[in-house]
């Protein structure tokens, strides 16, 4: 590996309100403890109060949001627009997201009622509880406790545009198109990494805020699943993605999943604001 961790930035800062419906990009974003603020603070479920996703339900990658001062906006083809007050929430109900029972809030029959008209199922829309405590896996995190929202496992994501131009790299030279970074849900794109996954040998990003220091750690590498093979403006299911990354980017440290990014958790500067084009210093992992 020939990188050298000097002259990184903030390429892109994203975020995803509803997890697995699409993301957004922004120019900046406030770093809450659990991860970005309003990044996967909804979620779809189903009767049983189970989370869906992309992995059994694609057409969610339609649902586009809009985030505004007051309220959240949601966008889908033939739909009219669906608005959820930012501060408004229904009756308690609890959730499940993978393994964890998780409080959360239901948004009420109208957000239901959309979400199943577009979905063509029974389902119901649940908003994360700020007052839960919903913790990352001690094995990769250590010592430092880390909380999450309704994303998979960890509260932030990080990758870099290196990486996504390896892939695309090999995808053209097997005849397949140039997919987007929209595929792999990140966080965090961080630009100036010399070579392709390079973000995998970082240990740690300190990231300069208008409020101070940030430091992330980064803990472990993020195994995909099928999700980066649904197109993000179709909806349509492909395997072109999984078939190139098969070659290539088996990670032994979590039993051979392929992997693409970095799941980080944060060592400190809760309630900073991160930036698209902030400059980035990065220690080795080694």
């Amino acid at each position: 590996m020939s990188n050298t961790p000097d002259h990184l930035s903030i390429a892109s800062l994203h975020l995803h309100p509803v997890k697995s419906c699409a993301g957004i990009a922004v120019d900046e974003a406030l770093l809450i403890d659990t991860g970005l603020e309003f990044d996967r603070a909804w979620m779809v479920v189903d009767d049983q109060g189970e989370f869906l996703s992309q992995r059994e339900v694609p057409r969610l990658a339609l649902v586009q949001p809009n985030l505004r001062s007051n309220d959240l906006v949601l966008h889908a083809p033939g739909m009219l627009a669906l608005h959820l007050q930012l501060d408004t929430v229904e009756s308690r109900r609890r959730v499940r997201v993978w393994d964890d029972i998780v409080e959360a809030y239901d948004m009420g029959d109208l957000a239901a009622q959309w979400f199943g008209d577009f979905l063509g199922r029974r389902v119901r829309l649940a908003r994360f509880d700020p007052e839960a405590r919903r913790l990352c896996d001690a094995k990769w995190t250590g010592p430092i406790e880390a909380l999450n929202a309704f994303a998979d496992g960890f509260p932030l994501l990080v990758t870099s545009t290196a990486s996504l131009a390896e892939l695309n790299r090999r995808l053209a030279a097997s005849g397949h198109a140039a997919v987007t970074m929209q595929r792999f849900r990140p966080n965090i794109v961080l630009d100036g990494v010399a070579d392709a996954h390079g973000e995998d040998f970082f240990d740690t990003l300190a990231i300069d805020s208008p409020d101070g220091e940030v430091v992330l750690k980064l803990v472990k590498p993020c195994g995909r699943c099928t999700i980066p093979d649904v197109d993000p403006v179709t909806a349509v299911q492909g395997h072109a993605v999984t078939d190139t990354m098969a070659a290539y980017r088996a990670e032994p440290r979590i039993g051979g999943a392929l992997a693409f990014g970095q799941n980080a958790v944060v060592v400190s500067g809760f309630e900073r604001r991160l930036r698209a084009g902030a400059p980035v210093r990065a220690t080795l992992s080694f």
